[in-house]
């Protein structure tokens, strides 16, 4: 797997932090949630951005569709 890229933020006036990949906006932090990431940005940004996005793999995709659950699809 590789590590995520094209992620990009930026700070708006009001604090808000507005989360793009590739050009679109994928998310908007506010209040805490924005202190948060803006803490945390600085170690490993484009997992930080995956993360706080939903855009990442878990690395179980593959052998999720061995479950029980899942082989009628």
């Amino acid at each position: 797997m590789g590590d995520p890229h094209g992620f990009d933020y930026t700070v708006r006036k009001s604090g808000d932090v507005v989360v793009t990949h590739h050009g679109a906006e994928a998310a908007v932090l506010r209040g805490r949630a924005a202190e948060r990431f803006l803490a945390t940005v600085d170690r490993a940004p484009q997992s930080v951005m995956a993360r706080v996005t939903g855009n990442y793999r878990r690395g179980n995709e593959r052998t999720a569709g061995h479950h029980p659950r899942n082989r009628r699809r």
